[in-house]
């Protein structure tokens, strides 16, 4: 039974929005994955026009902060457990018994994969309505000017626009492990030169880590080349 907070009728495209990896016979085309790379774009759109019509006076730097802020694990996952989406995943046994039901990574994803579903059985129109529906508090709160998100990939997109006036780009290098203990490592570049490299449980995951390796990495940059000035200055 597909909870009443989704507008979605097809049964079995709500079962394939549920179905994790580590429970699909064949891990790609019968699980969320596909699903779940579609309605991240389609997430994205939605969140992106809402807030270029609702707040004409931000720049874009302000604009995607705020963005960040919502289409990030956090709240995706706690859309996932407000509506139940934890009692309908599918899992492997294994996956179940590491804490897969609950783990934030695969919550977002079902939320993103929810999205791609609804989008292609009803149109734009009804998965905008669910996606402002499920997010109407975290845009109220960054409407009010609260738009620091604490993930590093924010961070690190708001360095690199102010230092070198580019976007990271991040990039999949590796896929390790079993259908349901894949790992993935992912490397972060600025203008085709690595910066930073992280793994993860998801390919966010694995970028988040990324992110915050690159940090540390300008950060720790940014430290020496004060000390050297400060010592021959």
């Amino acid at each position: 039974m597909i909870p009443k907070a989704i507008p979605l009728k097809d049964e079995a495209m709500f079962a394939l929005a549920m179905r994790h990896s580590s429970a699909a016979p064949r891990p790609v085309t019968d699980s969320y994955e596909r699903l779940e790379f579609f309605g991240d774009s389609v997430l994205g759109l939605v969140i992106a026009q809402f807030l270029y019509e609702h707040h004409q006076d931000w720049d874009q730097g302000m604009l995607s902060k705020a963005k960040s802020s919502v289409v990030q694990e956090r709240p995706l996952a706690e859309v996932a457990l407000r509506i139940g989406l934890d009692r309908y995943l599918e899992l492997s046994p294994s996956e179940e018994a590491t804490g897969g039901r609950k783990r934030p990574s695969i919550l977002a994803d079902v939320v993103e994969a929810v999205i791609g579903a609804i989008y292609l059985e009803s149109g734009l129109e009804t998965a905008r309505w669910f996606i402002l529906e499920q997010l109407h508090s975290d845009l109220m709160r960054i409407s009010s000017g609260d738009v620091n998100p604490d993930d590093h990939k924010s961070k690190l997109q708001e360095i690199s626009q102010q230092l070198w006036r580019q976007t990271p780009q991040y990039r999949v290098i590796r896929e390790f492990g079993n259908a349901h203990e894949r790992r993935f490592v992912v490397q972060v570049a600025l203008d085709d030169e690595v910066i930073g490299e992280g793994t993860g449980r998801s390919k966010k995951e694995a970028e988040q880590a990324a992110a915050a390796d690159a940090l540390a990495i300008i950060e720790s940059h940014r430290r020496f080349t004060s000390v050297v000035h400060d010592r021959f200055e």
